[in-house]
């Protein structure tokens, strides 16, 4: 197997809840039960009961038939997903990304990182985090390349981006407002006080916005082991 299938059935193998965590990948792919159970001529039933844990963990053999058929039905699809999670394991000089072992509710998210709801806690409620994305706010500002965006978003945009180094919260938010794809979450790390105009901007924009003041490396410690 490539690099990326070895990861993905790496994750999935080693995983406490193996069916969870083929779930959140069938999810982040954007394929059905359906359509993986069509190209693996097994039930959609099958699929459910493995993505549910109540069948015995999966061998590597049927992991590994899991995750060639994602990688092959997202080619057929234009191969979207599969590109962006190549990318990823490239050199990052401004952010990195990592996937969640299973997808997260924003409102358990917020609550496993302390932190504090700014704006749209109602909206909070609905999201499911499949992943992170930790910028260097600066440098994500001043030197990466407009082009290059796409690729803070990793497997999935359903993610939260956690910033760091803000001061205001302005620029930040200033940078998700001309994006074309948004985070579902946005964190502001160890901030004493929110410009007023990144909150509108959180409301206009309808992405929920937290702050926290978890040290950095605690913090980092706490989302990889979601």
């Amino acid at each position: 197997m490539e690099k990326l299938n070895v990861k993905i059935a790496g994750e999935i193998a080693l995983s406490d809840k193996p069916g969870s965590t083929m779930k959140k990948w069938r999810e982040i792919f954007g394929i059905t039960q359906t359509e993986l159970g069509e190209y693996l001529k097994i039930s959609p039933s099958t699929i459910s009961d493995y993505e549910g844990n109540r069948r015995k963990s999966p061998g590597i053999a049927v992991v590994k038939r899991f995750v060639d058929a994602l990688i092959e039905l997202d080619m057929r699809k234009g191969g979207v997903v599969t590109k962006r999670l190549r990318e990823e394991d490239k050199e990052e000089r401004f952010f990195e990304t990592g996937e969640f072992s299973q997808a997260i509710g924003g409102a358990e998210f917020a609550k496993m990182i302390d932190a504090k709801v700014i704006a749209n806690n109602d909206i909070l409620e609905q999201k499911r985090l499949y992943g992170y994305t930790l910028l260097d706010s600066i440098k994500i500002i001043l030197e990466m390349p407009y082009n290059e965006f796409p690729k803070l978003f990793g497997a999935s945009p359903e993610r939260a981006f956690i910033f760091t180094k803000v001061s205001t919260g302005r620029s930040p938010l200033v940078v998700v407002r001309v994006s074309q794809m948004k985070p579902s979450v946005i964190v502001l790390h160890d901030i004493d006080e929110i410009d007023k105009l990144a909150i509108k901007i959180a409301q206009v924009e309808k992405v929920p916005l937290l702050a926290t003041k978890v040290p950095l490396e605690e913090l980092k410690a706490r989302i990889v082991k979601i």
